[in-house]
């Protein structure tokens, strides 16, 4: 079988190819030192270079034709602009890549890394891994002396040739992937969180932590956990090395007047009725790390403003000082409004929140993450154990009613995690030994289920009549939804709401036909759940649909 040709393709080296005179050959010049080694056969190479080097390119060439007369030297003019600028340099390798004429049949090719800025050398390596030179590297290096110096008088020095081996990059990009997972897994505490929404919206919170400094909002129900998000995506960019300073936080809700000017950008002395000393604030406690605003659309109008200006400018006036401040900290703000309504009622800037609302996450209650409240069960265990110092732990029996009762429709959940921590922490103090049992777990279920009725006889109801009559009202504009009789409408209204939350269709079923269901030694509820929706037109993957959408 005949040997392939080999094809260099290289860039000219204007300082280290550089030399006309005769002692030219007194020095160690890369693209010549190629075609020095006897082991290295070269058929043709293809020498690249800008044509203000026209003539430092036919000197290269005269002298490879004097050490390899066999090679034959295609000289191709590329234009870079800027040849430390990353595009312009990639763009014009890019362009002669994909115009020129690669037979892999008959000849091999190598690329030649040696010269060139770093940044053309970056590309040319970028452009064998991804293919677009289907060539393997080769790097020259200069003779060494004895002293470890490099030597004189032109030697040929070294060559290493380099493939790419994809199996390596792939296990380099296992190594990526789980570095990111457990990223992923420290902002979720180390719990095996099985609600693939949430992990899908942890997932890119991880990217966003680790790529960006802009501000971040996180909302959703209180109780849902932006608060711990917010620390621990401060924690994970410490342990990154993505930020240097401290983590600052408050809740805005607690923050009045004077108050609040000064707990956020601090005061001078005097500045106001009891500033007998100087105060720094959040702010600059914030400097080169993270300020966390909760309940940030419960800031006042004058505060929202002077607030604007230290994101966008990194600088504030403290209260009753006219000298300006400095502190480059990232923003995360939490929220359980609708800041895009209070806008609309002006207790809102519109470019603050047009400024934070870049990366906008919105934390799911625990009533809409039931599949996570077994892994946060053990997640509050565990810490229960470490407060109590003693080894708390749930029978089988108690398990099952407890996940039984949480995952019941009827719980509510209105408190999300702290309701759930709240109720572990009564279990294991009251758990003689520390043993969990169905008795205990019983007091605390009806405790929890007086509290949620309460909460709802308070409230009449508003708040899940409310979100069932947004989740018909997302699948059926208002004048079908005036045909409907008024029963017809709440009942509805309830099962577009369940039906959008469900993983399934037949999730969906067993939640809406539970009492029903039990009463029977075969059911199909899901079944019986499509023929309902189909009386009104509807069907469970529209509704799945528009619940995805609006999230």
């Amino acid at each position: 079988m005949a040997r392939k040709k080999l094809v260099v393709l290289g860039l000219l080296g204007p300082s280290l190819d550089a030399g006309v005179a005769r002692n030219r050959w007194e020095r160690w010049r890369p693209s010549i030192a190629l075609f020095q080694h006897e082991a290295l056969v070269i058929d043709r190479f293809e020498l690249l270079h800008e044509k203000k080097f026209d003539d430092l390119a036919n000197v290269v060439a005269g002298d490879i034709a004097h050490v390899s007369p066999e090679t034959v030297v295609r000289q191709t003019q590329v234009s870079f602009g800027d040849a430390w600028d990353f595009e312009q340099v990639y763009g014009a390798l890019h362009d002669f890549a994909r115009s020129y004429t690669f037979n892999t049949d008959a000849e091999d090719y190598l690329v030649h890394i040696t010269t060139g800025t770093h940044v053309a050398q970056i590309c040319m390596f970028l452009l064998c891994e991804a293919r677009y030179f289907p060539a393997r590297l080769v790097q020259t290096s200069p003779p060494k002396r004895a002293d470890g110096g490099a030597s004189a008088r032109g030697a040929a020095g070294s060559y290493a040739l380099i493939d790419l081996d994809l199996s390596k990059y792939d296990r380099l990009a296992s190594r990526f992937r789980k570095e990111q997972e457990r990223g992923q897994s420290f902002l979720k505490s180390g719990i095996d969180t099985r609600n693939a929404a949430f992990n899908g919206l942890i997932e890119q919170v991880e990217h966003v932590a680790l790529a960006s400094r802009a501000p971040v909002l996180l909302t959703g129900p209180t109780g849902a956990g932006k608060s711990h998000l917010a620390r621990k995506i401060f924690e994970l960019k410490k342990t990154r090395r993505k930020v240097a300073g401290d983590f600052a936080e408050v809740n805005c809700a607690t923050l009045r007047g004077d108050a609040a000017m000064s707990a956020l950008f601090g005061h001078v002395k005097g500045a106001f009725t009891g500033a007998i000393g100087e105060r720094a604030g959040l702010l600059r406690k914030a400097d080169g790390g993270v300020l966390f605003l909760d309940e940030i659309g419960e800031l006042g109008l004058d505060e929202q403003a002077m607030l604007l200006h230290a994101v966008e400018e990194k600088a504030f006036y403290p209260v009753g000082s006219d000298r300006e401040v400095k502190s480059d900290f990232q923003l995360i703000a939490g929220t359980n409004r609708d800041l895009g309504a209070s806008v609309a009622k002006g207790t809102f800037r519109e470019d603050l929140l047009a400024r934070i609302n870049l990366w906008t996450y919105r934390l799911p209650g625990l009533r809409d993450r039931r599949e996570d409240i077994a892994p946060n069960l053990d997640f509050e265990i565990a810490k229960a154990t470490a407060s109590l110092g003693v080894n708390v732990t749930m029978s089988k029996d108690a398990r099952e009613r407890f996940l039984t009762f949480a995952n019941a429709s009827s719980s509510t959940w209105s408190g999300n995690f702290r309701d759930l921590n709240a109720a572990v922490t009564r279990m294991a103090t009251l758990a003689t030994g520390g043993r969990i049992t169905a008795s205990v777990v019983d007091d605390e279920t009806a405790r929890l289920a007086r509290a949620w009725a309460a909460i709802t006889a308070t409230s009449g109801g508003v708040g899940a009549a409310s979100d069932s009559e947004g989740a018909l009202a997302s699948v059926m504009n208002e004048a079908a939804r005036a045909e409907l009789d008024r029963f017809d409408r709440v009942q509805l209204a309830d099962v577009v709401a369940v039906c959008a939350r469900a993983r399934s269709l037949s999730d969906a079923g067993r939640e809406l036909f539970a009492a029903s269901r039990r009463k029977k030694a075969s059911v199909n509820d899901a079944d019986r759940l499509r023929k309902y929706l189909a009386r009104f037109g509807l069907a469970f993957e529209e509704l799945t649909a528009s619940a995805s959408s609006s999230r």
